[in-house]
């Protein structure tokens, strides 16, 4: 079994270049997991005190339960993970049963960040792209399918996600064993990401 963690920041291209892997991949090889889907339960909390956390810093991960997750997935037994609702900043009752599969990919913009998390992967890859184009892909995505204004993604990428960014997401660059400029553009590098899967010979 290979365990492939991919970082990079909000709006880098994660997401593409993991479907992109994915789809490289035979048939049902691989499972994802979300970082997102691991926020933490926030049931005992206030509307008010939710609405007020921070997502983007590490203290807003389920990190115990995560790492709990892929030990089993790794030993081969299936789990039931969380599924996170943005608009309730909370859990939802529905769970997502995932079954083992010979590549588990955990994706996610602190993917690299915890290093009990760190030490079970195989891969650690990190998506490198331009601040002003992951601005844009944010605008995009936040108006398009979380109902935001665009000065509301204004302030908050000015307030909260490049400070974040900066503080505890850049610096993770440093554990991955393989940077891809450019995210989802970059066909080259995710032809190497395949290559060196199909190397290993897990599945």
């Amino acid at each position: 079994m290979t365990i492939i963690g991919i970082a990079g920041g909000t709006g880098s291209g994660k997401t593409t270049v993991v479907r992109n892997i994915v789809e490289a991949l035979p048939p049902h090889c691989a499972v994802v997991v979300p970082l997102d889907s691991y926020y933490n339960d926030t049931s005992a909390m206030t509307q008010e005190q939710r609405q007020a956390i921070n997502f983007d810093h590490p203290d807003a991960f389920d990190w115990k339960l995560l790492i709990e997750h892929i030990r089993q997935l790794k030993a081969g037994y299936a789990v039931e993970q969380p599924t996170y609702s943005y608009v309730l900043s909370n859990r939802l009752a529905e769970t997502v049963h995932v079954e083992p599969k010979p590549v588990i990919i955990i994706e996610g913009i602190m993917a690299l960040i915890n290093k009990r998390l760190r030490d079970m992967m195989d891969l650690k890859i990190f998506v490198d792209t331009d601040d002003d184009l992951r601005l844009i892909r944010n605008i995009r995505r936040d108006v398009v399918e979380r109902g935001r204004t665009v000065q509301m993604v204004l302030d908050r990428y000015e307030t909260v996600l490049k400070p974040m960014h900066e503080q505890f997401i850049v610096p993770t660059k440093k554990y991955a064993d393989l940077i891809i400029p450019y995210g989802r553009d970059n066909k080259t590098g995710i032809h190497i990401l395949k290559t060196y899967i199909e190397g290993i010979g897990t599945y």
